[in-house]
């Protein structure tokens, strides 16, 4: 019977994490992940993806298969460099394009919210790559902030990003009442239950220049509309009004399952 190849891997900097196939060998993990290794000579390091992404903080865990034993990163994108551990902080280069796009829609002196931000990437990405004022960075992982405080420093962007760290709903509420609002909040969720746009409400202005904000949520392929319903529902529940701009897929997480954006303004 013929061996089945290793589904699709990310590399992350000098670091390759592929997810090997149910029933594959210890010897072909060790013998394909050696033949990475010397097709790309960047990879140094291979580790194998146990199990899913997990909860909130969207860790992962990895075994070591060959090449260097580290599981710290350097990584490049946008013009931007990203330092991080890949089992106690979560990045995801498929979204590399993602956070280009949405750098490209930043106006000059918005001032603008990242949620759910990790180490960073999309607040140091929309730092670099605009003419933001300002770019509030929150994240409630611990280990994930220390990494955005040095990502921060080697971007040498420290007057541009602020981190905000702990739970959005905490930080939401103070800055609520600080009378403080965003000109642009962007939302890349985990996969959860609560959608935190009663959070992104609450840091929102309406009118002519309301607040923009890009929203991720994930779904089924054909079921997307049922999510621009569910932030219509948000918004009527929090007494505010929004104009939906764009539906986009961003990315297959699994087969028939995607990661949609959606864009919105509140009015």
């Amino acid at each position: 019977m013929e061996k089945r190849n290793p589904r699709a891997f990310d590399v992350l900097g000098s670091i390759a994490i592929v997810n090997f196939p149910e029933g594959f060998k210890q010897k072909d993990k060790k013998k394909f992940a050696e033949k990475l290794m010397k097709e790309q000579k960047q990879i140094k390091t291979v580790l194998e993806k146990k199990g899913k992404i997990k909860g909130r903080l969207r860790k992962i865990s990895t075994m070591h298969i060959a090449g260097e034993r580290t599981k710290e990163v350097l990584y490049r994108e946008n013009n931007c460099i990203f330092r991080f551990n890949v089992d106690t902080t979560y990045f995801s280069p498929r979204l590399s394009n993602e956070r280009k796009e949405i750098a490209s829609m930043i106006k000059r002196d918005d001032i603008v919210l990242v949620m759910f931000a990790g180490v960073a990437p999309f607040s140091i990405v929309i730092a670099k790559n605009s003419k933001a004022k300002k770019v509030f960075s929150n994240e409630i992982n611990r280990e994930a902030n220390k990494y955005a405080k040095l990502n921060i420093e080697i971007n040498n962007l420290e007057g541009k990003v602020a981190l905000i760290p702990g739970d959005i709903k905490r930080i939401a509420k103070r800055l609520s009442e600080e009378k403080i609002k965003m000109d642009v909040i962007v939302m890349p969720r985990p996969q959860l239950k609560d959608t935190f746009l009663k959070e992104a409400f609450a840091l929102s202005k309406g009118g002519k220049n309301g607040t923009r904000i890009y929203y991720y949520d994930f779904c089924r392929i054909g079921e997307e509309d049922l999510i621009v319903e569910k932030i219509k529902q948000e918004a009527k529940n929090s007494g505010r009004r929004i104009k939906i701009l764009r539906m986009k897929k961003a990315g297959e997480i699994a087969p028939y399952k995607i990661r949609i954006r959606v864009d919105f303004v509140v009015i």
